[in-house]
């Protein structure tokens, strides 16, 4: 019997799972992108089709911890910018399309935190992207909406529920750490 490619990415990654290097990103990368490019007619890719959830969990490994999630983004759901702590993402789009925009935090003259915009990039179908600890970023499905999938090397909701995530707002002036 044939693996799912869902199957196929889980067993790369846990098979290059080690502390964070270069080479583990690429192994990521690549098992990613061959799940954003699975076709409809497996049956667990149907069903994330026919459902479309805002967030459903498709794998979490109980040694290594790492977590992968499918969310279905509604045309223009936009997520402010904002970082994920000590934790690293690869995010991989199936189907639509998903820009994101990364930023570096720098203090203003009054000693403040301001993001400036570094650059922006869309994700289509088939493509994934890396953002490491630290890294600012936000996200936008674009027109069509997007179905993508969110591969974190440990659980978001700890780094969030012991403040290791930074989110940022945009008063007028321009994005300033949310409080």
């Amino acid at each position: 019997m044939s693996q799912s490619t869902l199957d196929q990415a889980l067993a790369t990654i846990q098979a290059a799972w080690r502390p964070l290097d270069s080479d583990l990103i690429g192994a990521c990368l690549r098992a990613l992108e061959q799940l954003a490019g699975a076709t409809v007619s497996e049956p667990w890719l149907a069903e994330l089709h026919e459902r479309r959830p805002a967030s459903t969990e498709l794998a979490r490994h109980p040694e290594h911890g790492f977590v992968l999630l499918a969310h279905a983004e509604p045309p223009g759901l936009y997520r402010p910018p904002h970082d994920h702590g000590r934790a690293w993402v690869v995010y991989a789009v199936q189907s639509g399309a998903m820009e994101v925009r990364t930023f570096i935090r720098v203090m203003d003259a009054s000693g403040l935190p301001r993001l400036i915009q570094r650059d922006s990039t869309v994700l289509g179908p088939g493509e994934a992207r890396a953002y490491l600890p630290g890294d600012i970023h936000d996200t936008r499905a674009l027109d069509e909406g997007a179905l993508q999938f969110r591969f974190t090397e440990r659980d978001l909701r700890a780094e969030d529920r012991g403040g290791r995530m930074a989110r940022y707002d945009r008063p007028q002036d321009g994005w300033s750490i949310a409080l």
